[in-house]
């Protein structure tokens, strides 16, 4: 068992264990034991998420990118209404895949969750290397399209070597 494994399995079981009681508010020993046993199994079968290789986030470059991410809902969302209430619905979907060359699968995740919060745009299928995006029309498609929401997500993840 790694160092990493072994030090990391045991703060997130209890760490777990803890929410468990917090939530649950049940002290008796049977419902310990639950709690107990279903917390060594989600931290165990979370485990494979660690690599040799550990992929850190910039917390300030986060700090950064989150009032980006809320501006650029805000105008979409002000985009898409302006779409729906025109009175010929200029709406002209596309589906599209875009390929990522964003290494981490965290980044990957984000970049979804990204442009599924985005009024207009939603993530269909995330794969390791492609996202395929739905639509509105070709102006809502723009950040992923010319890849600045890309650029954006990856300056925010740093590779860094795991200990042990």
């Amino acid at each position: 068992m790694s160092v990493l494994l072994s030090t990391t399995l045991p703060h997130r079981t209890a760490a777990l264990f803890v929410l468990w009681l917090l939530l649950s508010e049940s002290y008796n020993l049977p419902h310990m034991a639950i709690g107990l046993a279903a917390a060594i199994t989600v931290a165990l079968l979370n485990t494979d998420r660690l690599t040799p290789v550990a992929y850190r986030i910039y917390w300030l470059r986060l700090a950064a990118y989150l009032p980006w991410l809320l501006w650029r809902i805000f105008v979409s969302g002000v985009h898409l209404s302006f779409l729906i209430l025109h009175p010929r619905m200029p709406i002209d979907p596309i589906m599209f895949s875009h390929r990522t060359k964003l290494a981490n699968k965290n980044a990957v995740v984000l970049l979804g969750n990204s442009v599924t919060l985005t009024p207009g745009t939603l993530t269909v299928e995330a794969n390791p290397d492609e996202v395929l995006v739905h639509a509105m029309d070709e102006y809502s498609a723009q950040d992923v399209k010319t890849l600045r929401l890309d650029r954006k997500i990856a300056n925010l993840f740093k590779r860094t070597e795991a200990l042990g």
